[in-house]
């Protein structure tokens, strides 16, 4: 009777890693198919704290975009062996570009909602989460523009 009990928690938590996987690689896709040049159609993004030939006419205020990501545990061990042998960790690599579209796909979502036409001094920030996971932080200050300086 015990065994039985066993294989139903066994196959109960199968099938929500499963699950969690199509999710993931749904998500995955759509982040993969939004280039970096679709994420700022419509809106200006700069690390300066101006617009080189516009005016500032209104400073809409702070806006960020959030994400959490972590790698699945086979490329997890792939890049501790890579880490032992040297090299670049690709799998990192990836996962904090794939971390940094979503956290600025987001961060300009915000900025729309509040009608900015660019977003200025613009930054990311990162940390460790837990094991492989890392947060990743874009924030930025969403503004309106006005016509080209004189």
């Amino acid at each position: 009777m015990v065994e039985r009990g066993y294989l139903w928690f066994i196959g109960r938590d199968i099938i929500v890693l499963i699950t969690i996987a199509l999710e993931q690689k749904k998500f995955t896709e759509k982040v993969e198919e939004s280039s970096e040049e679709s994420l700022s159609e419509d809106i200006m993004i700069q690390n300066l704290d101006e617009v080189p030939g516009k005016e500032i006419s209104e400073v809409l205020g702070l806006v960020q975009g959030h994400t959490i990501y972590a790698i699945w545990i086979g490329k997890d061990l792939s890049a501790l062996i890579r880490l032992v042998l040297g090299g670049e960790l690709i799998e990192y690599a990836e996962m904090m570009g794939k971390a940094r579209k979503v956290a600025t796909k987001r961060m300009i979502y915000e900025a729309k909602k509040l009608g900015a036409d660019a977003i200025i001094n613009v930054r990311f920030m990162t940390t460790s989460v837990v094991g492989s996971a890392a947060e990743l932080l874009a924030y930025g200050t969403a503004v309106k523009l006005s016509k080209t300086r004189a």
